[in-house]
């Protein structure tokens, strides 16, 4: 039996990625995958954002191997482990440290989903209000809890069930000024009227990957952080897709000058690409009884060593000089593509996309990308936008030719 026959045949028809592009991958490094026939293939996806620092990165891919070769603990639940204590210790003085914050860490079930779970359970339980409002355009996961807070229709329908819990406020750029944004923002915390109970937090990503690529500005972060502290509504930054320096600071949140009260952490945080996700959440947040939000595979080991092998990286300049290196030649693609007509570009920092005004153009760019050997996806709900989210350590003159070839496949096919 092939393998296409086995997939076919014996896997869920729920897969998705794999019907884009359509062959077997045996080998990767770095910013590239290698297919069956020896292709070459340059990613500029990174699993969706949980392989910032690339594939198999030899310093990160080291650690693990030798923390396995040592016969170290792999799964340890929650028990202390010497590669759980480093991890914490690194986190503490790699992170919190240099930015003066004072979060305490609660490890979530390896999950984006289970991380955003962990936070809405926070959030109720030290406020004792049940609502959580959430914003157009947003995804926060594929479990009960998590799609609540997630606007896209078709991922909520696949719930089948209703989903409470949650009110929906627009994102910056919904609506026609920041003040008429901030205003609805600030009338549903008020209770004014609204009908709407006073939500216990207000839930946001800084760019919603998944929504299209639609990015807040720093007035509006400031607005609605402003809003939550005057009014004793908890703030949640979903950065799980966004953070691990995915907009060239580790938080995506850093250029605002905002400081949420509960931060989501996933993806990358886990360094090779292997699952691990976080709650940062404030000292007088940390009030779930003991147990009570458990977990089997908190205690994975493997993302340990990997992720603070990956922190590691955060004191090499050649490595922040890398990601300057991506930062800026996107912003230099993004400039380019905003003086070709029917596309806009969207994001910031190493978080790009473009919006089309014929949605179709998107799928259609994305295909013929991969046909000349470059992983790109589309995002938004209406598959509209071709999202751009290269590993940050992808050397420049690699990302340089891959984003001429894009941008010559947009100026051929825009005008479709």
């Amino acid at each position: 039996m092939s393998a296409p026959e086995i997939y076919e045949q014996i896997e869920s028809d729920v897969r998705t990625y794999c019907r884009q592009f359509p062959v077997e991958f045996r080998a990767a490094r770095g910013s590239s995958l290698t297919d069956v026939d020896g292709r070459r293939y340059l990613d500029l996806m990174s699993a969706a954002g949980s392989l910032n620092y690339g594939h198999n990165h030899p310093i990160i891919k080291a650690a693990v191997i030798d923390y396995l070769a040592g016969d170290g603990p792999v799964q340890s639940l929650d028990l202390h482990t010497e590669a759980k204590t480093e991890f914490i210790r690194t986190f503490r003085d790699t992170v919190f440290a240099p930015r003066n914050i004072d979060y305490k860490i609660q490890f979530a079930g390896p999950t984006g989903s289970n991380c955003v779970e962990a936070a809405l359970k926070i959030a109720r339980v030290a406020t004792g209000r049940s609502t959580v409002a959430a914003f157009t355009g947003g995804f926060h996961g594929g479990s009960l809890g998590a799609l609540a807070v997630s606007s896209n229709r078709k991922k909520r329908s696949a719930a089948g069930v209703t989903l409470p819990g949650a009110v929906f406020l627009p994102y910056d750029g919904a609506l026609d000024s920041l003040s008429e944004s901030l205003g609805y923002v600030e009338m549903v915390a008020t209770e004014s009227a609204t009908g709407v109970d006073k939500p216990a937090a207000f839930i946001l990503e800084t760019i919603q990957g998944e929504g299209g690529v639609a990015t807040a500005s720093t007035a509006w972060l400031r607005g609605v952080a402003d809003i939550a502290a005057r009014h004793d509504i908890l703030l949640i930054v979903d950065d799980i897709q966004a953070g691990c320096g995915r907009t060239g600071s580790f938080f995506s949140f850093e250029d605002a000058g905002i400081e949420p009260d509960i931060v989501c952490l996933a993806k990358s945080v886990g360094g090779l690409g292997l699952p691990m996700a976080l709650v940062l959440l404030k000292r007088p947040l940390d009030v779930l009884p003991r147990g009570s939000h458990a977990g089997t595979f908190r205690g994975q080991n493997l993302s340990f060593v990997a992720g603070t092998a990956a922190l590691g990286l955060w004191s090499d300049r050649e490595f922040l000089n890398g990601i300057d290196n991506v930062v800026t030649g996107l912003e230099t693609f993004s400039a380019e593509v905003g003086h070709i007509p029917g596309a806009t570009p969207r994001g910031r920092g190493a978080l790009r996309g473009v919006h089309f005004s014929n949605g179709a153009v998107a799928g259609q760019i994305v295909q013929r990308a991969f046909e000349a050997g470059i992983l790109l996806e589309t995002s938004g709900a209406d598959s509209d936008v071709v999202k751009i989210m290269p590993p940050l350590t992808t050397p420049l003159d690699e990302l340089s030719d891959a984003l001429n070839i894009v941008l010559s496949l947009i100026k051929e096919t825009s005008y479709v």
